[in-house]
């Protein structure tokens, strides 16, 4: 009964809308009504820009990474066996699921860049970090955050595999699940990078331009 409760909060946490709070809170803005449409990090950086991206994706990322943790709410788990990872996957596969479909905002949330990242962080923080470095200077040199996340996604199950030659199947079927998803789930960022219309992220405050512009 208590795992049931415990994949209930991963939800609800990952359901947390971080970027139309912020976007609303201190912009004014619905990120849902500009840009792409979705409330995740990329559309922030998008349409706020990096100083409200930023905090999104801190905030989104941290989501996943608590739920993962709740599996500490449970003293029946050894740490790092197989039941152990597993459950903590699930409980991180709810969190961003909660992301992409949140109870508090009608079911319209963003694609989970974030909140994967957190639960991976959580889950193999030293693989997280690897790709969270090559996603900081992928967008750096692109400033594309879709093309920067889709290629540190896919980063992920070869350094998994490949570096850590980790063993557990279920993190090596989990991390080729990401690179899958990510791909799916940036079908439109795709081709629009392929057409060129992709927005890149600005480094302007938002705040400025809304000035401006009245």
């Amino acid at each position: 009964m208590i795992n049931i409760f415990l994949v209930l909060i991963a939800y609800l946490l990952g359901s947390i809308p971080s970027s139309v709070w912020i976007g609303k809170i201190f912009y004014n803005i619905d990120v849902r009504e500009h840009g792409s449409g979705n409330a995740g990090t990329t559309n922030t950086f998008r349409v706020l820009g990096v100083k409200a991206g930023i905090p999104v994706f801190i905030f989104d990322a941290l989501k996943g990474w608590l739920a993962v943790k709740l599996i500490y709410f449970t003293n029946y788990y050894i740490p790092s066996s197989g039941d152990f990872i597993n459950f903590q996957l699930l409980l991180g596969i709810f969190a961003v699921l909660g992301h992409i479909f949140p109870i508090y905002v009608r079911f319209k949330g963003g694609k989970g860049v974030a909140t994967l990242f957190g639960v991976v962080l959580s889950i193999h923080p030293y693989a997280a970090l690897i790709s969270v470095g090559i996603f900081a200077f992928l967008l750096i040199a692109t400033r594309y955050v879709s093309l920067s996340s889709m290629i540190a996604g896919f980063s992920f199950p070869v350094i998994i595999i490949f570096v850590f030659k980790t063993t557990t199947l279920s993190l090596v079927i989990f991390s080729l699940i990401i690179a899958i998803l990510l791909l799916l789930t940036h079908q439109r960022n795709i081709e629009r990078l392929l057409s060129k219309e992709e927005s890149k992220i600005s480094i302007k405050k938002k705040s400025d331009k809304k000035n401006n512009e009245r």
